[in-house]
Parts: structure tokens; sequence; C-alpha cells
């Protein structure tokens, strides 16, 4: 089992940055996969970003150029930093984990509200 855990979240103007954190309980060493994804009140959950255990990160077309995957092996922590938020930003976000075996872990996610 691992517990992720979110943080970082907030109320931000447009325009402005934030940066989340996703702690695991456990390595995040040697898994398949680390990502990101938000669901906005009334839509569906949506992908934001990826990073493999190889280290290759992927983004939506929509975050492109504006968000950035990290993650610390020292801290067992992935990071997701936003800059030039927009309103439509705005959503509950989620850090997920995918370890080599396939299995699956969530957050509780943490709200990120972007005003105009």
């Amino acid at each position: 089992q691992v517990q992720l855990v979110e943080s970082g979240g907030g109320v931000v103007q447009a325009g402005g940055s934030l940066r989340l954190s996703c702690a695991a309980s456990r390595s995040i060493f040697n898994v398949n996969r680390m990502g990101w994804y938000r669901q906005a009140p009334g839509k569906e959950r949506e992908f934001v970003a990826v990073i493999t255990g190889a280290g290759s990160t992927n983004y939506a077309d929509s975050v492109k150029g504006r968000f950035t995957i990290s993650r610390d092996y020292t801290k067992n922590t992935m990071y997701l930093q936003m800059n030039s938020l927009k309103p439509e930003d705005t959503a509950v976000y989620y850090c997920n984990l995918v370890r080599t075996d396939y299995s699956n872990y969530w957050g509780q996610g943490t709200q990120v509200t972007v005003s105009s």
C-alpha cells in the first residue's frame, strides 16, 4: 500500500503561480509512473501531467508550457509547478502513482482556485 498526500493548493489570481506537492508514504524510486489529474465541478477527471519511471514527461495540451512536473527521490515527493494560471485551471488536483506491478494509488486531492 502507498499513501499519497497532496498539498500546496489554494486561491490565486489569474497569472499567478502555485506549486503542488504529492508526498508518498513509500519510496518512489521504482515506480511505473506518477502523475497529476484534475477534476472541475461538473466535469470528469482529466489528465494533467505524467512522469515515468525513466523520467520522461508528458502534459495535457491545455497546460503545456505553463506547468512542470518533477520529483525528488530523497523526499519521496512529486511536484507540479503551475505558472500563468488561468481561471479554467480551477479544479481539485489529484496525485496518482502506478507501481511496477500496475497497482494504482490516488491522493485525496487539493483544491486550486484561480480568480479572474
